[in-house]
């Protein structure tokens, strides 16, 4: 066993959770719930497919699912910053 493993699924977890949070701050109004979907999305993505990666069978399945966890994180950076800088959600609420 890796001894990051524990490390990097708990952190990505608690960041799924942390998006989860968030989401169920964000305003009603339709904008807040599309982009807050679209965050919702890819950011407990990023813990699932962690886990999905400490699973892989092979150092080849483990870099491509680690990939993909790279693109998910990037793709929720992504939704911040748009319900951010669009006066959807301001993080100094959170």
């Amino acid at each position: 066993m890796d001894p990051k493993q524990p490390n990097l699924q708990l952190r990505t977890k608690k960041f799924a959770l942390n998006v989860v949070r968030l989401f169920k701050l964000l305003p009603n109004s339709t904008e807040a719930q599309i982009l807050g979907k679209q965050l919702l999305r890819s950011g407990t993505s990023v813990g699932a497919n962690t886990r999905s990666a400490f699973r892989g069978r092979s150092t080849k399945e483990f870099k491509a699912k680690i990939g993909i966890v790279i693109e998910e994180a990037d793709e929720s950076i992504f939704w911040l910053e748009v319900l951010e800088e669009s006066g959807t959600f301001q993080h100094d609420l959170y």
